[in-house]
């Protein structure tokens, strides 16, 4: 009986086998992942696309679908740059860019020194890894609520070390207002991304073998000679794909500034997260929130296919 009930079963296997080519299994098992992948992330998608062409506001909240199309009016009104919405859209797209070069420099590069100062071995290396990846191992709204509480004017830890123990400034600086608020924000997210880069980067330092630093040193090449010439080229793919994700997390930044200013961010930290929130959420008007994300996404994809390109043609070349 056991026999008779697993013959067909059998059977059916082998038809697959030989229906499916050479190598097609993997690809077939990674169906329904990608299936759920694309359900996951092309619905919203799609869902604000149609958002952005309606004149979606306050009013047809409880039933989106009944508010009027509006064609391309939201796309109009946001890169109208001589309306209020298109100059306050053009200066949030500046501020962010501003925002992220800073950021995700600061954060490689203090990524790259702390994986190299790490390479070499020494005592308390282990515990010292562990300390330089505790900011990205916290959770974002308690690490961020508390460098909030460490920016405020009258009770933070920031004023007291700079105007009560070390006297570099005259008067407490407000860090959540004005245009002190970039410097704090471009802080926070230094600190939360820059060991993601250590991590990354001390995983790409592992595949460059020693003895080009030994065969190096014999030659009489220094720290510097070596790290220009052997670390940062062997680190050269890493680094492509490093900085394409820390570009594209740090632009897409929401958590940060919401949770460090609030529903409102200054002027100065206005970063287009932000903004197409408040577009959105706190003005009611949907439609020209959704127009402007999918701008955002329009902007993000050309970067990301520039970046791919001339990663391609450098590859090519090289």
């Amino acid at each position: 009986m056991l026999r008779t009930r697993l013959r067909p079963r059998t059977r059916l296997r082998a038809r697959l086998r030989l229906r499916l080519r050479p190598g097609a299994l993997p690809y077939l098992l990674l169906l329904p992942a990608l299936a759920l992948e694309l359900l996951i992330h092309l619905a919203p998608m799609l869902v604000g696309i149609v958002m952005s062409l309606k004149r979606l506001t306050q009013f047809f909240v409880r039933d989106w679908s009944a508010a009027p199309w509006a064609g391309l009016a939201n796309y109009r009104m946001a890169v109208d740059f001589h309306a209020p919405v298109g100059r306050a859209l053009l200066h949030s797209f500046w501020v962010t860019c501003t925002f992220t070069v800073l950021a995700v420099g600061l954060a490689w590069l203090l990524g790259t020194t702390a994986a190299i100062m790490m390479q070499d071995t020494f005592r308390g290396r282990g515990a010292l890894r562990a300390l330089f990846l505790l900011p990205y191992a916290l959770p974002v709204y308690a690490a961020v609520i508390t460098w909030s509480f460490m920016f405020q004017r009258d009770t933070g830890l920031i004023n007291h070390v700079l105007h009560d123990q070390l006297h570099l400034v005259d008067e407490k600086p407000f860090w959540l207002l004005g245009d002190n608020s970039f410097a704090a924000l471009v802080t926070v997210s230094v600190w939360r991304s820059w060991p993601f880069a250590f991590l990354t980067l001390t995983a790409g330092l592992q595949n460059i073998p020693r003895e080009l630093y030994e065969a190096a040193a014999l030659d009489g090449a220094g720290v510097r000679q070596q790290i220009l010439r052997i670390t940062l080229p062997s680190l050269r793919p890493v680094n492509t794909v490093l900085v394409l994700v820390l570009f594209l997390w740090t632009f897409n930044d929401f958590n940060t500034p919401y949770v460090l200013f609030g529903r409102s961010a200054p002027e100065a930290a206005d970063l287009i997260s932000v903004h197409i929130y408040q577009s959105s959420f706190v003005t009611w008007n949907f439609g020209a929130g959704s127009a402007m994300s999918v701008l955002l996404l329009l902007f993000l994809l050309l970067v990301t296919a520039v970046h791919l390109l001339a990663t391609s043609r450098r590859r090519g070349a090289e």
